[in-house]
């Protein structure tokens, strides 16, 4: 099944709803940059989370861009993403292992570390909105369960998983977010705390074969649950020949020039999908002629 994420609401839109399936996506990443497991499960929760806080997003041309920076291993993770439902990141350290934590699972808190994660959003105006708050356990959705209540003042609770086979390609990965409305009353509040209380954890969820939709019902059972928009889900990355001509052009006339008396030829690599691009010393020679 293709990945695709669920908007719904329930409690007469006291609470709005996301839920996720992003296998195909996490295990494109996986492929892309080549991960540990470790790795894997962290950068797989961070786009399950980006491709669901996108969906947030007003306009079509609005970017979500997630990144957290650790002491961890991994050192940093980003992701990048759109109203559309296109998600794309990378791992600044994407081999980073680190041993079982003591529940015997991927120690995603470990490779991470201490430090902070920021959410940036461009909306198109003059500066993005910018906002970073101290990561509380390196799990990812912890942290942005932390980010929503301290930063935009909107109660909720993040659940994120990824799901390995024993060859370490992706089984599974997903997540949900529920968020509570500022006008929901305290039975809703009551009720939403007590059905979350009996979610073991997403990759449970996961195992289990659970659906987008089955995990909403599942949270919000007997809460009305009215499901709504769905929508495919993808790792898309805008890159390409041309837009890395354009970036070479931006480099300026000594810069390229320094490139071309070298005599090797350019290689630029894209972070976000790992494509390699390798541009000639007469490649470069031709744009070096379209500066003016």
């Amino acid at each position: 099944m293709a990945d695709y994420l669920v908007r719904a609401t329930a409690m007469g839109d006291q609470i709005r709803a996301f839920a996720v399936t992003a296998r195909d996506t996490v295990e494109y990443a996986r492929q892309a940059h080549n991960t540990s497991p470790t790795v894997t499960a962290a950068l797989g929760r961070l786009l399950s989370a980006g491709a669901m806080m996108g969906a947030m997003l007003k306009n079509d041309t609005d970017v979500m861009t997630l990144q957290v920076q650790g002491d961890g291993p991994v050192r940093g993770l980003t992701v990048t993403a759109d109203a559309e439902g296109h998600v794309k990141g990378y791992a600044d350290c994407p081999q980073a292992m680190r041993p079982a934590n003591a529940q015997h699972k991927l120690d995603v808190g470990g490779v991470v570390g201490r430090g902070f994660l920021t959410v940036i959003r461009d909306m198109g105006m003059k500066e993005p909105y910018s906002s970073r708050v101290e990561l509380q356990s390196g799990e990812i959705g912890d942290d942005l369960t932390y980010y929503f209540a301290s930063s935009e003042q909107v109660p909720s609770s993040v659940g994120l998983g990824v799901l390995m086979n024993h060859n370490n390609t992706v089984a599974q990965a997903g997540g949900f977010i529920i968020q509570l409305m500022p006008f929901a009353d305290d039975d809703t509040v009551s009720m939403l705390e007590t059905n979350l209380k009996r979610i073991t954890s997403v990759t449970d969820l996961l195992r289990n074969g659970l659906t987008p939709e089955d995990i909403l019902t599942e949270i919000t059972q007997g809460m009305d649950l009215k499901t709504g928009a769905v929508s495919p889900v993808s790792f898309q990355c805008g890159c390409s020949r041309e837009r890395v001509e354009k970036a070479l052009i931006l480099m300026g006339q000594a810069e390229l020039d320094s490139i071309i008396a070298d005599g090797k030829g350019a290689d630029l690599n894209c972070r976000f999908c790992n494509t390699d691009y390798h541009f000639t010393t007469d490649e470069l020679k031709k744009i070096r002629a379209e500066i003016r």
